[in-house]
């Protein structure tokens, strides 16, 4: 075996192609694409084995290996039909024997656990009158009953419930974009006619400057789409918008997006491009496009990514 740090290197290029596989693939169900899960988290533990040259084995190399055993156990148990799980089998297989090899070797540093020396030699009569006399005071406070502080404490956690207001717009206005939700909750990705259902418009900060104004339209199969990072799980925080386009801007230009939903509704949010990818780069299965991070957007904005997100599995970005 090579050192630490290669075996995980090519362990996780081994992986991304297995990530890359479910991805790219636009016919894939939306169940299947939450298989990546696993997968990127085990590539997130690998990166930290190359970033610290092979010194910090533990704990991640049983992290990664952990994750890919669920990985490939989770793949293996989906119908052989598709050619993006065949191809995702393939490449997680192909990576789990250096990843358990990582994780013998993160055994074999990890130090070994201090025995407790047995008091066999005359501890015993000593020992038996200590466990003996120490549950007697041991039995003697919890008998006052502090426990109704703990249930007292609870009830005032349970009393303020912020998350109501988040999901009711401060404006009276925009109640009526909310009426609408039982419809989305039955077909989320279906966009009603626009005579029964008007176009929520989110109000947000004007752009500045010369920022060129970027349109994104996302539904059930789009190209387009948010995406999150493996530093984090967060989408705004941790990821931002993939959006699908020929017309790439270079990396840390400005935007500004303008983002259409399905269900009609809409917002505008500032961002800035942090990385792209070419046609080249993903062949037929990967469209060409950039992902741009949020700089400046609305706690409106954020409710609506949420919700869209729930329904609909995020890209992953290898950011480490």
């Amino acid at each position: 075996m090579s050192d630490p740090a290669s075996s995980a290197r090519t362990a996780r290029e081994s992986l991304s192609r297995g990530l890359s596989a479910l991805q790219s693939d636009p016919n894939i169900p939306p169940n299947l694409v939450a298989l990546a899960a696993p997968i990127a988290q085990a590539m997130g533990a690998l990166h930290q084995i190359e970033r610290s040259n092979g010194t910090q084995l533990v704990p991640h190399a049983n992290v990664a290996l952990d994750n890919v055993r669920t990985a490939l156990q989770q793949l293996q148990a989906q119908p052989a039909n598709h050619p993006a799980v065949a191809q995702a089998v393939e490449a997680v297989a192909s990576s789990l024997g250096l990843v358990h090899a990582l994780s013998k070797l993160a055994g074999l540093a990890a130090p070994a656990p201090v025995a407790a020396s047995p008091p066999r030699q005359g501890a015993h009569p000593a020992a038996a009158p200590q466990a003996v006399h120490q549950p007697q005071p041991a039995y003697q406070p919890p008998q006052a009953p502090p426990q109704q502080a703990p249930q007292q404490a609870f009830q005032p956690v349970r009393a303020p419930a912020p998350p109501q207001p988040l999901y009711q717009p401060p404006p009276p206005a925009a109640a009526p974009a909310y009426q609408p939700a039982p419809q989305i909750a039955r077909d989320p990705f279906a966009a009603p006619p626009p005579e029964q259902q008007p176009r929520a418009q989110v109000a947000v900060p004007a752009a500045t400057g010369d920022m060129p104004i970027v349109t994104a339209d996302l539904g059930a199969q789009s190209s387009t789409n948010f995406y999150k990072g493996l530093s984090g799980n967060d989408i705004i925080d941790h990821g931002g918008l993939f959006v699908s386009t020929y017309m790439v801007p270079k990396i840390g230009t400005p935007v500004r997006l303008r983002v259409s939903l399905p269900g009609g509704y809409e917002f505008e949010a500032n961002a800035v491009v942090r990385w792209s990818r070419e046609q080249s780069e993903g062949g037929a299965d990967a469209p060409p496009g950039f992902g741009a991070q949020f700089t400046q957007i609305t706690n409106e904005a954020r409710q609506l990514i949420y919700r869209y997100v729930r329904n609909r599995e995020p890209l992953f970005h290898d950011d480490l």
